[in-house]
């Protein structure tokens, strides 16, 4: 592996916007491109060149899509290995978080090696997802601690974390969290920010995290296992939610929802219709939101009408999925990294 890697961000403007267009995947084509014995549930495009990864024994490391060459480093704190299940960046910085006690969150510091930027100790200490609204001003989630969930902001790009007070938040039920299964269980629009949890609340924030309100969604959530797994908003207003139960990997009754005005009203979706459990949703760019693909370890699914109906296109197994266009894609999950180019 290499012993050094330097993220160098440079975000390209496009003149010009693409057009929304129809249509209608019936096959994917898998390539993989990296190969190793971890478990990846972080990936991240920094731009339209280079996707960002992060997963168990400390490895993190970038893919050049136009190449595919891969860069890799390993980040030790003492003598432990962390486990990072979050990845974010901004124009001038990436960051990786690591899950359990302590939770580890880095940056990219001088000469291409992290830094700590924020570190919490303690019995409960599970942190699951990071996005940023800006430059400046992000977010990361984790489990309920003291009667709420565990979020942490940074107002100065990323340099300082700091946790807010239950006093702001929704009061949590018994044992809730989020999953980490793929690091999106938080979405941002604008100024919005939506964070889905495992008792299939959806908390949302329209002021960058300053106030929060909480919306019971319909989705499968009695058992620790169930709730919702991954969150994508394709605009302000339509988004969508996915989970089911790991366990029970093939029930598909209630893991299935959407919301068409910002998360206020959720209903479900395709109830008891394929697929069953899955741990990463996303909209299809360009697809005016009817596009979407769910990935896990069950496979992957597509569906061309918000949903509705869905069509299984592969048994591979991915633990998440990211778009670098509307028909290319790229996946993570054990042990390796793969192109999907979807026809």
């Amino acid at each position: 592996m290499a012993k050094k890697l330097i993220f160098i961000v440079a975000l390209m403007i496009i003149g010009c916007s693409q057009k929304e267009k129809s249509q209608n995947f019936s096959t994917v084509e898998i390539e993989t491109i990296f190969s190793d014995s971890v478990s990846i549930r972080a990936i991240e495009f920094l731009d339209n060149k280079t996707l960002a990864f992060a997963g168990s024994n400390g490895v993190y490391g970038s893919v050049d899509v136009r190449t595919s060459k891969v860069r890799t480093n390993i980040q030790k704190f003492d003598s432990v290995l962390p486990g990072f299940r979050a990845v974010a960046h901004t124009k001038v910085d990436f960051f990786m978080l690591s899950v359990a006690n302590p939770a580890l969150l880095y940056k990219t510091g001088e000469n291409g090696q992290m830094e700590l930027v924020y570190k919490e100790e303690g019995e409960g200490v599970f942190y699951d997802a990071m996005k940023f609204w800006n430059d400046r001003e992000g977010i990361a989630v984790g489990d309920s601690m003291d009667g709420c969930l565990s979020i942490i902001i940074t107002r100065n790009g990323g340099n300082s974390w700091a946790k807010l007070s239950c006093n702001v938040l929704p009061k949590a039920k018994e044992g809730e969290g989020a999953f980490a299964a793929s690091n999106t269980n938080i979405e941002i629009v604008g100024d919005k920010v939506w964070v889905a949890s495992t008792s299939g609340t959806v908390y949302y924030s329209s002021d960058k995290g300053r106030s929060w309100e909480a919306q019971q969604t319909p989705i499968l959530s009695g058992e620790q296992t169930e709730g919702i797994y991954s969150i994508d908003f394709y605009d302000e207003n339509l988004g969508f939610g996915i989970g089911g139960d790991y366990l029970k990997s093939t029930a598909n009754a209630k893991n299935k929802i959407v919301t068409k005005d910002g998360g206020k009203t959720w209903k479900l979706v395709a109830d008891g219709q394929e697929p069953g459990y899955k741990s990463c949703v996303q909209f299809v760019p360009n697809s005016s939101g009817k596009g979407i693909v769910t990935v896990g370890f069950t496979g992957i699914s597509y569906s061309n009408n918000q949903g509705e109906t869905w069509k299984p296109l592969s048994e591979e197994g991915f633990y998440t999925i990211r778009f670098l266009n509307d028909s290319t894609a790229y996946a993570a999950g054990k042990n390796r990294i793969a192109r999907l180019v979807f026809k």
